[in-house]
């Protein structure tokens, strides 16, 4: 896929993985990171455990959303501390 793929991934992920963890949103700008951070943690944790994902649009989107909703809870975790 292309970077304007992933940045669109990256934007869908990180809004979805906001929702989801009831994080409060920032801008474009903090959902694409988000996202794209996401993406990168996803990717590794699926690498590391086995599993492939479908290489399409859904696949990185899939992969990315998790990995974007495990960074949210990390980053709660550690401004709670």
């Amino acid at each position: 896929m292309g970077v304007f793929a992933w940045i669109i991934i990256g934007l869908i992920a990180g809004w979805l993985a906001s929702k989801i963890t009831e994080t409060p949103s920032g801008g474009l700008l903090s959902k694409v990171a988000v996202g794209l951070i996401g993406a990168v943690l996803g990717g590794l944790l699926f690498d590391r455990s086995g599993t492939q994902m479908m290489p399409s649009f859904l696949g990185g989107l899939v992969t990315a959303t998790i990995g974007a909703i495990l960074f949210l809870l990390i980053l709660q975790l550690i401004r709670r501390a």
